[in-house]
């Protein structure tokens, strides 16, 4: 008979972290159509979105651990209102650096549904199939880079006894980093695995600002390992125990 340990140590750096599955989340960051699927905003403003997607394989094995362990799962959207009243106003910085994305453009998408670029409720915003949500699971609809600004975020996990982070998703430098710094300022442990985040900002320098935010996560933020490690401390958390007679 098969049973686990809630406790796992997960080797990262700068050392490795012991954390209590059932305090623990899965955040999935901004894994939906515009920033991972062509003909998506993304790839639609000449962003090349072939890092993002290599890391489909790694966060879905990540996601299936997660869930078998009984860890909430958690999925933050960068979504705006239809009429864009939550995207600030000509002179908000949010609305000016985004400029780019065009947010709120109304466009087809692949499969020739309408849809609206970066808008709650359009197939734009919808998760990617590959990594679609279960029952059980949590969406966060948020209009800034940070998952916990003016969002639900906190409150739920709270309420939860939610102590520790897991982080997946896009972009590493904007969203996900975002997030994790305000986890942290809000005292929660935050993990990263790095083959279930990518950044295309920077990806042709030699030092990518993936691995320039991997570091300074390492160093001030947080805890920096991979998918593999996590799951390696999952099925190191799994006993078995001899069935005796009667059982």
């Amino acid at each position: 008979m098969e049973t686990r340990q809630s406790v796992v140590t997960v080797e990262a750096r700068p050392e490795s972290l012991t954390i209590d599955l059932t305090k623990t989340a899965m955040l999935v960051i901004d894994m939906h159509n515009d920033f991972c699927t062509p003909g998506g905003a993304f790839d639609r403003a000449g962003i090349d979105i072939r890092a993002v997607r290599n890391t489909i394989p790694f966060i879905s094995a990540a996601l299936a651990a997660a869930r078998q362990s009984g860890v909430q799962v958690v999925y933050a959207k960068m979504e705006h209102q239809a009429n864009l009243s939550d995207l600030g106003g000509p002179g908000d910085p949010h609305r000016i650096k985004n400029g780019f994305l065009s947010i709120g453009q109304q466009v087809l998408g692949p499969n020739g549904q309408e849809g609206q670029i970066l808008v709650k409720g359009t197939w734009n915003t919808e998760i990617i199939p590959e990594l679609a949500p279960v029952s059980g699971d949590m969406i966060v609809s948020k209009n800034r880079y940070s998952a916990f600004y003016q969002t639900i975020l906190d409150t739920a996990l709270n309420e939860r006894s939610v102590e520790n982070l897991v982080f997946t998703g896009c972009t590493t430098s904007v969203c996900v980093e975002s997030t994790l710094r305000d986890a942290m300022f809000r005292g929660y442990r935050c993990l990263l695995l790095s083959d279930c985040t990518a950044e295309p900002i920077g990806s042709s320098t030699a030092r990518s600002n993936h691995e320039a935010s991997l570091l300074v996560i390492e160093t001030l933020f947080g805890w920096v390992s991979s998918s593999s490690e996590f799951l390696a401390a999952i099925d190191a958390s799994r006993t078995t125990r001899p069935q005796g007679r009667g059982s």
